[in-house]
This record gives C-alpha cells, structure tokens and sequence, in this order.
C-alpha cells in the first residue's frame, strides 16, 4: 500500500518525488488520450464499415445474409484468436485484471496487451458484438502507465501510482469525463484514498482529456432535451427506480456469469470457434436489426430522447441484455460499461413512461428518468455510485436530475447488499485471478519439463 511504503506521501523529503511522479501522471495522460482517442477513431470507422456492409448485403439480396454473417464471425474469431496466441490477458474488459494487478495479485500484463486490445477490440466491436470501449481503453492506459515508469527506471510503488492514473486516464478519455476517470481509480480500483494515486489520476485525467478533445473535438457525449427538476411530489419515484434497479443488477450480473460459465463448458471447442460463432449470431441479428448490436451509444442516445414505448422497451432491454453476456462470453476484448448504459436508460426510460400512466395527475419526464436510470443501474452492478453519479452527469452535461440520481443510486447500492450480491468486477476478478494463476502456473511446468 503506497501509504505503508512512503508514509501517506507526507513524510520528509517526499516532496520532490510527489512532484516528479505528477510530471510522469500528465505524460502518461498525454499518452494515454492521444491513444484512446485512436480507437475510438477506429470503432467508429468500425461501426461506419459495418453499416456500410449491412448496406451492401441488403443489395445482394439473401445471399448478402451469409456475407454479413461470415464477416462478423470471422472478425470475432479473429478477435480471439490474437487474444489467445499473443496476450490471454486481454481476454474481457481489462479492468479486472488492472484491480488484481493494483492488489498485487496478478503480475502486470506484457506490454504487447496494448495491440490486442486495439486491434482486437476493433475488431470484436466493430463486428456488432455489444462491448464497450471503457474496458479495453482502460487496460491499455495501466499498461502505458506502467510502461512509462519502468521506462523511466521507478520502482514499483511509483510504477503502481502510474498505471492507477493510466487507468483513470483511459476511462475519462473513453468517456468524455475526467472527473468520473479519477474517482473510478479510488472508488474502484483501489476502492481508498490515497494520496499520491488521488493527485496522479487527477493530473493524468486532466492531460488526457485535454490532448483527446485536440483529436475528437469538444462537447458531450449524449444530448439531451431540455429537463426540469422534478416536483417534490415526483421524487420519492427515484428511490423506487433505484431499489428496483438494484434488484435488476442482481438479475444481470447472474445471467452474465452464468451464460460465462455455460460458454465455458464447452472448453473442448477452441476459443476462435466459439467466438465465431457468437459472432456469426450477432452478424444474423444484424441483417434484422442493425441498430441493436454493437457498443450501444446510439441505442442510449435515442433512448435519453425519450425514444420508446411501454410494449417496445422490455423486449429491447431484454435482447441487449442477452447479446451483451453472449457477447462477454465470446472471449474477445471488450468492455461492460457502455452495454450497461444502454440497459440504465432503457430500464428508466420504461419506469418513467409506466410512471407516467400510472401517476396522469403529476408532471412526470420518462427522459429524466431514464438518465438517472444509468447511474442506478450502473451502481447497482459495479456498486460504484460516485462514479455512476458522476459518469451519467458528465456524459449528457446536465445536472438537473443530480440530486434524484443521488437517492436512486442510495437505494440501487442497498438493495443488492442487504441480497447479498457482490459487485461484477468482484467476481470478475476472482475468475480472472484463477484463470492467469492456472495459465502461469501450466507455463512453469512446461517450462520445467523442457529444461
């Protein structure tokens, strides 16, 4: 723990090393926004080839559903099969492999995880499988964070100060919200405070933001249409959405893991082959509904417009919710966060249009309802609420549904703690802890058995 190994960063003659690790901070920032910011480019070119195909398929006539088909399986199965011969530990979202790495269970990845992630990343993505890019863009700035300090000869309490920051920096890149990007390092990477960290992934969300906004441009996210702040009458509804969305995020993290699981029983077939398939699944539903796969950023900006309706919506959030575990399963990179802002707003948009019918006498606005659906939702999953707070308002640029996505998110954190639930990337985690354990541990006795 930093506080153990340099005393709080308080102690004598820490003042300069504090300094020169915050120089670092901003450099691996700088760094990390100016490569965070060319995979975003990339998934976006990604989605606008996909579009483009799902296009040119519809032109072929049926024969064009086994063009589209065949492409999307065999990005995934590429996808996987980069992840598998060259860096297993880009399997996933990343960040659960940074907290072990933060908690000194696992060793830090090899650097050559960055193109994994990015090539691979694009390419599962971009093949319409329901991934965020938070997951990979984090993974990659630890990596660089980590690399810069041992670039520049730090030991490892310095090195584990840079690679937090890296992470923080890559989310806040990925998102457009560097406040979000620091608090996530404290909140749940390290899930403490301390100093040093807290001041680094400050100043590296700072410059990462800062060169990533040179590359992609100003402004938010998500756009929404003028909100009001909801009469007090309203606002015991926020805590109602919050304990349901805390019961749906136990709903969620158990399908996840349990499709995890049943994807992995079928060991036997290789990785490519079950990431082809997967993908092959998400190219057919693509050729019958093309907005509905990949990260999911259009899906969540209709649906903050208030695009939905009572009969639609369930059927929606439940098709995302399956093509999002199916698609974890695949064993490409990718992330979580952006599939579980889609599913946030659709399940507030849903509760706040049946609120609105069931309450006609009160001034109810299903949109509002549907921002602070993804902070609940979020928080219910990850148990992260500042950051799901903070995520949600810094993303639309908004903060009149603050003070609602506060008690939402109050109740979306107690709920699946009195049920007894632990977060997703607890879980996560523990996997991935097991399975890197097991792959190092093959490797040493094949080692062994050479020499």
């Amino acid at each position: 723990m930093i506080s153990e190994l340099r005393g709080g960063g308080e102690g004598e003659g820490d003042g300069g090393s504090l300094a020169l690790l915050t120089v670092l901070a901003l450099v691996v920032g700088a760094i990390s926004g100016a490569g965070v910011a060319c995979f975003m480019l990339l998934l976006e070119q990604a989605d606008q080839l996909r579009d483009a195909l799902v296009f040119f398929a519809y032109a072929q006539g049926p024969e064009g559903l086994w063009l589209l088909v065949g492409a999307c399986a065999v990005a995934a199965g590429i996808a996987a099969s980069l992840v598998r011969r060259i860096s297993p530990q880009a399997a996933g979202s990343g960040i659960p492999h940074v907290e072990a790495v933060l908690n000194e269970q696992l060793p830090q990845a090899p650097f050559r995880v960055i193109p994994v992630k990015f090539i691979g990343g694009a390419l599962a993505i971009g093949a319409g499988l329901a991934l965020g890019r938070e997951g990979p863009s984090v993974h990659m700035a630890a990596t660089l964070g980590h690399l810069v300090g041992k670039t520049c000869r730090r030991d490892w309490p310095d090195c584990r100060v840079l690679l937090a920051a890296g992470a923080g920096a890559g989310l806040a890149t990925a998102f457009n919200a560097p406040i979000a990007g620091a608090i996530f390092v404290l909140e749940e990477l390290v899930r403490r405070f301390e100093l040093w960290i807290a001041i680094a992934a400050l100043g590296a969300s700072a410059s990462a933001i800062s060169v990533s906004r040179a590359i992609l441009g100003d402004g938010q996210d998500f756009h929404l249409g003028a909100l009001v702040m909801p009469d007090l009458a309203i606002r015991p509804l926020f805590f109602v959405l919050g304990a349901l969305a805390g019961v749906m995020a136990v709903i969620y993290n158990g399908v996840l893991l349990q499709t995890m699981a049943t994807v992995n029983r079928f060991d036997r077939c290789p990785v490519e082959i079950r990431a082809a398939l997967i993908g092959a699944g998400v190219g057919c539903l693509a050729w019958f509904l093309p907005d509905l796969v990949g990260g999911g950023d259009r899906i969540t900006q209709r649906t903050l417009l208030g695009a939905g309706t009572l009969a639609m919506l369930p059927l929606v959030f439940l098709m995302r919710l399956a093509l999002g575990s199916i698609s974890y399963s695949a064993g490409t990179p990718g992330g979580l966060f952006a599939p579980l802002l889609v599913l946030g707003a659709q399940f507030g948009l849903f509760f706040g249009l049946a609120s609105q019918l069931a309450f006609p006498g009160l001034h109810v606005q299903p949109e509002g309802f549907a921002v602070v659906g993804m902070a609940a939702l979020f928080t219910g999953i990850v148990r992260a609420p500042l950051t799901g707070i903070v995520l949600a308002t810094e993303m639309t640029a908004d903060v009149t549904m603050l003070l609602p996505m506060v008690g939402a998110c109050a109740m979306a954190m107690l709920t699946p703690t009195l049920l007894k639930d632990p977060p997703i990337y607890d879980s996560l985690r523990e996997q991935t802890v097991a399975r890197e354990r097991a792959r190092l541990d093959r490797a040493a006795a094949a080692a062994r058995e050479r020499e």
